[in-house]
């Protein structure tokens, strides 16, 4: 069983103690540049570094007066200083600090949803290669397609978060950029190599050019990121949900011995679990709207974005990293049942290996004109009988389909009933599934 999940890692990077952190942490780094270009006295500089703290409560009591939080939070912070608090936040506007810091909380919450992706794909992994030769039937509408593998399956949805591992790497890189770049983004009041050194010691690289904000774009890019994970792990989840159906019943969510269905039907066993998931991952791709729409600001900056981030960064970062570690869970305590999915894969009666039909006449002559028309006529006679209630398996256990095309003269004269039975046969289905494992797993 996978451990109960701790959200506490993820939401201790968007507490207001680790809001005026990072905002601490972006203020010291200017102030050790500035005292690198010369202009900050270096024992100033020592203080402040050393003795510069603040006080949450203290920053919101001084807010009710001030009603502009960063200006609170320099007042607080320059409480804890002497003479070289002038030194705080010299040269800078409240974006430079602001949206520096916010880079440092992304990346961090980044890295932790990086790491939620491998454990994911890690535990998908484990379990396609458990399950890569397990039959069962390929769905297209819904409707019973072609014999596959669940191994298939998962292989299909590991592909998928890799692309995810990818992005996310490439988002992280949007994202770590800062700026020290003053009012209008003219660098009017400090020099670039300020922002060059201020940005090198917190990890991050400078934003080539900036007015007085981090372009929003940069944000929807980390938004619209999480919302294509978030529908991704929905998918994976409305599978489930999908499987654990009593009409399907191949897969089935985890359920814990003293675990209760309902309220008023004792036998109900409910995805749960999944159905949480779903609804989550709508909330997620909600937060991607707003964040687009910060993108267009009036002209250097407003504030219009500012309401909307304050819910969308901790909100979505929080919500994302337990939908992830619930997925995982789901996976890799999923309960598989083999039989039940080759039963299913029988339900029509052969029907499934139609195209397997179809595509031998040609090879014997036949158009494909007439192949379609043979191979269907035959398969038709069978969801007839299905409607009918008829069994899918004659007494010797052989399949309906089987049976009518064996009977039809003319099939039988461009196919041997050894060459009918060939196409009966799962392994044909199965033959290339080491091949796509190789390259959906290399290293």
């Amino acid at each position: 069983m996978i451990e109960r999940y701790s959200r506490e890692e993820m939401s201790s990077k968007w507490t207001m103690q680790a809001k005026y952190q990072a905002w601490l942490d972006v203020e010291l780094a200017v102030v050790k540049a500035w005292s690198k270009l010369g202009l900050i006295p270096k024992d100033d500089a020592k203080k402040i570094v050393k003795n510069a703290s603040f006080s949450v409560e203290r920053i919101d009591e001084i807010e009710k007066v001030t009603r502009h939080d960063l200006i609170a939070f320099t007042t607080s912070v320059s409480e804890s200083l002497g003479k070289e608090s002038r030194w705080f936040h010299y040269g800078m506007t409240s974006s430079d600090t602001i949206d520096t810091a916010v880079a440092l909380q992304l990346t961090d919450s980044l890295d932790l949803i990086i790491k939620d992706t491998k454990m994911i794909m890690k535990s998908i992994k484990k379990r396609a290669k458990e399950h890569k030769m397990t039959l069962m039937v390929g769905r297209s509408h819904g409707i019973h397609g072609e014999p596959i593998t669940f191994g298939l399956v998962l292989a299909v949805w590991y592909d998928e978060m890799k692309r995810h591992l990818d992005n996310l790497k490439e988002t992280r890189k949007v994202i770590a950029v800062g700026q020290v770049s003053g009012a209008m983004g003219n660098f009017a009041h400090a020099p670039l190599e300020l922002e060059e050194y201020t940005c090198k010691e917190l990890g991050l690289k400078s934003a080539p050019a900036s007015n007085q904000v981090i372009q929003r774009d940069r944000y929807a890019r980390v938004a619209t990121t999480m919302a294509l994970i978030a529908s991704t792990i929905e998918k994976f989840a409305v599978q489930v949900r999908h499987w654990q159906r009593t009409e399907v019943y191949e897969c089935e969510e985890f359920f814990a011995k003293g675990q209760k269905g309902s309220s008023a039907m004792p036998h109900k066993r409910n995805p749960i679990l999944t159905e949480n998931i779903t609804g989550l991952a709508r909330i997620i791709r909600a937060y991607a709207i707003p964040a687009m729409e910060n993108v267009a600001l009036w002209h250097e900056r407003d504030i219009s974005h500012s309401s909307t981030e304050r819910f969308w960064m901790p909100d979505s970062f929080i919500t994302m990293d337990f939908m992830l570690h619930r997925m995982n869970n789901v996976i890799a305590n999923l309960t598989v049942f083999p039989e039940n999915m080759m039963r299913n894969l029988n339900l029509t009666g052969g029907l499934v290996f139609s195209q397997r039909v179809l595509l031998e006449l040609p090879l014997q002559g036949v158009s494909r004109e007439d192949a379609y028309r043979i191979v269907q006529r035959n398969a038709m006679k069978v969801w007839e009988e299905i409607q009918q209630g008829k069994a899918t398996t004659d007494s010797k256990g052989e399949s309906l389909y089987l049976n009518h095309l064996l009977a039809d003269k003319e099939l039988r004269k461009s196919l041997s009933e050894e060459q009918i039975r060939e196409c009966f046969n799962f392994d044909y289905y199965t033959k290339n599934v080491d091949n796509i494992f190789k390259r959906v797993f290399k290293k």
